[in-house]
């Protein structure tokens, strides 16, 4: 509906489906312009999470390396390795995975997952209220979850990863936030 009401092309699913995979072949400011468009359609903001609620909702309580335990372990993402049906070969239909004590599912795999804040290399001023990072020369943004492509190691809740705003990928990807 989003491509459609804004004159966009959709973005290119590779022929995998749009039904119930998450989006992907989508930039930053793709992202940014489907929560407006959504929060101007439903009367409701919408918008990308911030670092610190992406990590808050993956992590669901945990303090380990993955929200399920410290293993990555057979079956509960998409990435070479991680024991699914997709491994390695294109992102796995939406909720194919155990959720997490949050009841959210694919937190890790599948799609990187833009977030809202401009990127920096550590936690150095970041802001200590869960907002975003915002700088006035922001070129690229935070992804966060690692993707179908990727080892293991970069689906770690803590793992952080960045990317030019306005460029794009197979596995790359977002998620939205709702403010209540």
């Amino acid at each position: 509906a989003f491509a459609d009401a804004t004159k966009r092309a959709k973005p290119d699913d590779k022929g995998w489906g749009r039904d119930n995979r998450p989006v992907m072949n989508v930039n930053w400011m793709d992202a940014i312009a489907f929560t407006e468009w959504l929060s101007g359609q439903t009367g409701v903001r919408y918008r990308l999470p911030t670092e610190a609620e992406w990590e808050y909702a993956a992590r669901a309580g945990t303090t380990t390396v993955y929200s399920w335990g410290n293993d990555v372990g057979f079956g509960n993402a998409n990435c070479p390795g991680c024991g699914s049906n997709w491994d390695g070969d294109r992102t796995a239909p939406s909720g194919s995975f155990p959720a997490n004590a949050f009841g959210l599912h694919d937190m890790h795999g599948n799609v990187w997952e833009w977030v809202q804040d401009c990127w920096q290399p550590g936690y150095a001023d970041a802001p200590g209220d869960g907002s975003a990072r915002r700088t006035t020369t922001c070129s690229a943004h935070v992804l966060r979850g690692g993707s179908w492509l990727d080892n293991p190691s970069y689906l770690r809740v803590a793992y952080r990863n960045w990317l030019g705003s306005a460029l794009k990928d197979v596995n790359i990807g977002f998620r939205v936030a709702v403010d209540e």
